[in-house]
């Protein structure tokens, strides 16, 4: 009985997770394809480069300059376009795992109707905030009048029930949150690298260039260093975006884990204290 309400969660989560592993699948992908299309059709347009010659004309503006960074661009760019997606996508799950009102508020509200004794309020009120933290309190809540209406267990061995009921709750709900921010890591790494790539092939075709000629040539010496220092302003810009978007949601997530914390330490210790002379 004590783990029935955890039963029908279980394939929704599954669900939920197997949505998300499609979402982190394709998004790559099609971040890759719009990247090249907007570097080919809008990086490459002729009206960027002077008379309109792609190939020999010199870049009129920085969407021209950013063309003849060459073909590592518009892999840096499907980076900064993935972490763009994905740090829309936390926000819209985390926000729902907040719920409908300030997660401060909402664990007020819990607290003092803990205080009050009013369980049944309590749990209306997780009605009405819904999202993650609200379906752990909830849960945390259910098993809290379980308990109380068993007679069969001591005070410790309830106290603990509840305890492992809201970390069972927890263990279902909060994983979602993390998911796909270990992508966003991964591109604060690559983002950097593949920039410094860029650069390593700018200058081994300026040296090229001079290796060929056998002096200085102005024109070759510009595109190489051009196409070195436009991958790495790409690389860091992207990689400087997703330790910013990790840094907010791994901060957001630690708020809602410290929310669950507070509010089922509550739980516990109200049981305990209405129960200690039982």
């Amino acid at each position: 009985m004590a783990n029935a309400p955890t039963k029908p969660t279980t394939p929704i989560k599954k669900e939920k997770s197997s949505v998300t592993g499609l979402f982190s699948t394709l998004t790559i992908p099609i971040a890759i394809i719009v990247a090249i299309a907007i570097f080919k059709l809008g990086l490459g347009a002729p009206s960027n480069f002077a008379d309109g010659d792609i190939e020999k004309g010199t870049p009129s503006n920085i969407l021209g300059t950013m063309y003849r960074g060459g073909n590592l661009v518009p892999i840096i760019m499907s980076y900064l376009l993935s972490v763009i997606v994905f740090s829309i996508e936390r926000f819209v799950v985390i926000g729902k795992a907040s719920g409908a009102t300030s997660i401060n508020v909402f664990v007020r509200k819990i607290q003092t109707l803990l205080n009050a004794g009013n369980i049944d309020a309590a749990a209306a009120e997780c009605d009405k905030q819904k999202g993650s933290v609200a379906n752990v309190i909830k849960s945390g809540l259910k098993k809290y009048k379980e308990m109380d209406e068993d007679h069969s267990l001591d005070t410790d061995q309830k106290v603990l029930a509840i305890q492992k009921d809201i970390e069972e709750a927890t263990t279902l709900e909060m994983p979602m949150l993390e998911q796909n921010l270990n992508i966003i890591a991964t591109f604060v790494a690559i983002g950097t690298l593949t920039g410094l790539l860029g650069t390593v092939f700018g200058m081994i075709n300026a040296f090229a260039a001079l290796a060929a000629s056998g002096a200085a040539s102005q024109t070759a010496l510009s595109a190489s260093i051009s196409e070195a220092l436009v991958n790495t302003a790409l690389g860091i810009s992207t990689s400087a975006i997703s330790i910013i978007m990790y840094n907010v949601f791994t901060s957001k997530i630690d708020k809602l884990t410290y929310a669950i914390d507070e509010t089922g330490f509550s739980i516990v210790q109200t049981f305990a204290a209405s129960h200690k002379n039982k």
